[in-house]
């Protein structure tokens, strides 16, 4: 069953002075402020697009994993993901790292790297982001 899901940005003022706020219509679990300046300089508070890219990233690909682990019969306990996103103003977003650290009882580390791998391959995140490069780092 395919889905759509649901986001809005309400916007005030020029770029470089002005704010919005997006609301996440489909959960309705928040509105959150943005600004230029959260996102080429510090967040002090404020989220940017890089920083919903990162969380939706993470999300998909510890599910995309999970799921992987799963279908191999070795079902993980936990995995913790972390995203990185860089943004350079005037160039755009320039790459994403993701880090992996998982629990699953019985699973080589070779086996669980190359599941890993698969899982960057195969997040449907990761390939809506392809045109970026996307590096993984797992971690014991």
């Amino acid at each position: 069953m395919a889905t759509t899901r649901h986001a809005h940005t309400n916007w005030n003022g020029n770029l470089l002075e002005g704010e919005g706020r997006v609301t996440l219509d489909s959960s309705s679990i928040g509105s959150f402020d943005v600004s230029w300046p959260a996102r080429a300089e510090e967040p002090h508070g404020v989220t940017s697009p890089e920083e919903l890219i990162a969380a939706a990233h993470s999300a998909c690909y510890s599910m995309a994993l999970s799921n992987g682990l799963a279908k191999g019969g070795t079902p993980p306990v936990s995995l913790e993901t972390h995203a990185e996103v860089d943004f350079q103003p005037g160039t755009g977003i320039t790459g994403i790292r993701l880090t992996v650290r998982g629990d699953v009882p019985g699973l080589s580390a070779e086996a669980f790297a190359a599941a890993a791998q698969d899982a960057k391959v195969n997040c449907p995140v990761s390939q809506a982001l392809q045109a970026v490069p996307i590096t993984l780092t797992i971690e014991a």
